[in-house]
């Protein structure tokens, strides 16, 4: 499959993500505007780190092939109270979006790889991130199943405002945790020590 890793998004990616929304596999489910003007709005604030969230690009080896976006819950209180219906977000709960952009490289498990690496990196570089918490367009099988194959579980079904207005509500919500013996657990387990 070859080597997967991460590297912040900047501004010189736009035109390759603009590309990629505009792909007909991604733009049925992203349903995302593509313009330069439009990459500037959604992009260029993370980009700038003046957003609270992080996009970065996925590289198989060293070459961009999709994008993944991660935020805190805590950051964007519109989408807990969204989700409230359905369940109640753990503290330190955290989110990710994510696409292939080339539609000859989906449907060969490098989703749910890219998935399962970017959790790593989640929890190496926020220790107070306690699980990962995505909800998807239920008919978006390709998705959710990425996600259940990186080792996510259904904790939720319900109905959220679609992505694409053509779409129906219903949506999956899946769940990973922080392994144990995570930063934060070890932090726990030495300061008890200590005390």
């Amino acid at each position: 499959m070859g080597s997967i890793s991460f590297r912040r998004v900047i501004r010189a990616d736009f035109p390759l993500l603009a590309g990629w929304l505009a792909q007909p596999h991604v733009e049925r489910w992203w349903n995302h505007e593509f313009t330069p003007e439009a990459m500037e709005r959604d992009f260029g604030p993370v980009a700038d780190g003046a957003e609270p969230s992080e996009d970065n690009m996925v590289l198989l080896d060293d070459r961009p092939i999709g994008l993944i976006q991660y935020s805190r819950y805590e950051d964007y209180p519109e989408y807990i109270e969204e989700l409230s219906p359905m369940m109640s977000l753990p503290d330190g709960a955290v989110t990710i979006d994510y696409l292939i952009g080339e539609r000859e490289l989906t449907g060969r498990g490098l989703g749910s790889a890219m998935i399962a690496g970017f959790a790593e990196h989640i929890w190496s570089v926020n220790p107070n991130a306690s699980c990962i918490i995505v909800p998807v367009n239920s008919a978006n099988q390709a998705s959710w199943r990425a996600l259940l194959k990186a080792g996510f579980r259904v904790v939720a079904r319900g109905d959220l405002e679609p992505d694409n207005p053509i779409d129906d509500p219903s949506h999956e919500i899946l769940r990973l945790d922080r392994p144990p013996g995570g930063d934060a657990e070890r932090r726990r387990d030495s300061n008890d020590a200590d005390g």
